[in-house]
Parts: C-alpha cells; structure tokens; sequence
C-alpha cells in the first residue's frame, strides 16, 4: 500500500498558497497602501497577458502560443491561468534597509512638511544613529517606503502568516491578516481553505470524507492555484488518502536520508565509504 508522506502534501499546499497571494497582490497591497510595480516592467507583463490571452479566444493551444511568443511553456500557462491582467501584477520585493529604524521619524517629518529637503532629513537620521549614505535615503523615500502607513510585506511573508498556527501569531498579526484576508473574496476564500485543510494532516478515519468535501469546496472558488493543487492530489488520491487516515509516515525515512547526506557532505574529499558505514552505524 502506497501512503501519501503528509509533510510533501503540506509543502505542496504552500507552494498552491504562496502562488495564489502574489497573483492577488493588486488586492491586499491596497489595504497597506503599497506600491505596486508600474515600471516598464509592468507595461511588459500586462502586453503578454493581453497577447497570450488574444491568442487562447482564438482557439491557438499554449504549446502554439509559446512558439509564437518565443516564451517558455511555463511562462504561457502562468499567463493564462490568470483570468485578468491585474493578477499578474506584483508588490515590489524590498530588501531589508538600514533606514527601516528611522521610518517612522522620516514618516512624521514628512507629513508635518512634505517639502523637507532630503539633505535635511538626512542629517535629522544621522544625528540619531544613522549609518547609510545619502543615495540609500532618496532611493527609500523615492520607493514610497517612508511614506507607507505600515512596514511593507511580501508576499511570501503574508502566505507564511496565513500557514503558520493560529497560536503561534502575535495579536498584531492577527489584526493584520484579518484585514489582509478581507481584500478580496479570493483571500478570504484562500484563508478558509488553508485552515480547513490542516486539521486532515493530523491522521483519523473521517479524513477520507472530509478531504473529498474540502477539493469540492476548493473547486468552487476563483483559485486556479488551488485547483492545480486538487488535480494533483487526484492523480494519486488512495495514497493521499492512506497518508491522511493510517498513522504511517514516511518522515522517518526521510530523516534517516538527510542525515546521510549531511555527513557524506562533511566527509566530502576527506575519508572513504568504510569511515561514512561506521558514522551512520555508530553515531
């Protein structure tokens, strides 16, 4: 019997989840007042969606659309698989910067008098600990950062609060989520479908059921992502199924495989097979 191993069904689900919150960017950006991408490189993004989706209405396959394109296949079903431009629209990835500390400060100034100079701000910054260059500061206040009403988060920072444990989210998170979750019905749906899948990777018979109701459920929303993700579970559903109701995990093996690796890697160059048997029998 072949038993689904639940942490690559979890991980799976993450991937599914983080997907579908960068297509949704356009949605919760807004409610953290975020940039969005406006650049020549949003110019080109929307240009390809309206040629990979004026293709498709004319019965062209995403094989077709590729050649004619000269883009990967990938690329083509990630284009349509959005239903409308704006999905395909992304928040900035901003690294952490040494002017984050002095955010507020700069945000406060800025209001009192939006015509500070720059020059003044920074020397203000500076006096109080700042240790950047000039450029850094105008590349910050350029970006819109000083001037956003929250600290600016990624993608992969909202879909990793929507997986994390209720319980373990600070209130602040759940506040934010709350209202991050609520820009859209898609979020909300998402946010539902996250917190009703994660019960099933604790084993029990009833699982069975429950997970047949829960890609019916997921079916009925506008998250193409998700649905991906259903489609996989189908292929091989009597081993996803046997992983979500046997107490059987293939996490032991996995652990065992890991540890193997980690200690060939630190013998890599240095010892033989003889030394690496008696490591793993011994240690």
């Amino acid at each position: 019997m072949q038993v689904g191993d639940r942490w690559h069904l979890w991980k799976n689900l993450c991937e599914a989840a983080l997907s579908e919150v960068k297509a949704h960017s356009a949605c919760w950006a807004t409610v953290l007042n975020a940039p969005i991408y406006d650049g020549p490189r949003a110019q080109t993004t929307l240009e390809r969606w309206h040629q990979v989706h004026g293709l498709l209405e004319k019965g062209v396959g995403l094989l077709e659309c590729a050649r004619r394109l000269q883009l990967a296949l990938n690329t083509v079903k990630r284009y349509a698989r959005a239903d409308r431009p704006e999905r395909m629209l992304r928040v900035p990835k901003y690294r952490a910067s040494l002017v984050d500390p002095y955010r507020e400060h700069l945000r406060k100034r800025r209001s009192e008098d939006p015509g500070v100079p720059v020059q003044h701000l920074f020397e203000e910054i500076k006096a109080l600990g700042f240790t950047g260059c000039l450029n850094l500061l105008h590349k910050y206040i350029n970006q819109g950062r000083a001037d956003a009403d929250r600290r600016h988060i990624s993608p992969r920072r909202l879909a990793r609060m929507l997986l994390t444990r209720p319980d373990n989210l600070k209130p602040e998170q759940h506040e934010l989520l709350a209202k991050l979750t609520a820009a859209c019905p898609e979020m909300t749906q998402l946010a539902a479908g996250i917190r009703d899948f994660a019960p099933l990777l604790t084993p029990h018979t009833d699982n069975a059921d429950a997970l047949t109701h829960w890609i019916a459920q997921v079916r009925t929303a506008d998250l193409p992502h998700l649905h991906a993700f259903t489609r996989g579970l189908d292929r091989d559903i009597q081993a996803v199924i046997a992983g979500l109701t046997l107490p059987y995990s293939n996490g032991p093996t996995e652990g065992v495989n890991t540890k193997t690796k980690r200690i060939a890697r630190q013998m890599h160059g240095r010892a033989g097979f003889t030394l690496l048997r008696h490591r793993i029998l011994l240690g």
